[in-house]
């Protein structure tokens, strides 16, 4: 679950960039794509928050 979490972490991180125009072309064809999370990232950081919190959650020591 800590994989998806960094994964979903990584994907906000792009998303952000990519709406703040900093990658350049490459920003506006992931803003293409992911129209909805490019206008609002921090949808796919709430979800790399939820999923680091389950994985916590669940986790045996």
């Amino acid at each position: 679950m800590y994989y998806v979490a960094a994964a979903l972490l990584g994907l906000s991180g792009l998303f952000y960039s990519a709406s703040h125009h900093e990658l350049g072309q490459f920003g506006a064809d992931v803003c293409r794509y992911g129209g909805a999370f490019c206008d609002n990232p921090v949808v796919v950081f709430t979800g790399a928050a939820l999923a680091a919190a389950w994985g916590m959650f669940v986790s045996i020591k």
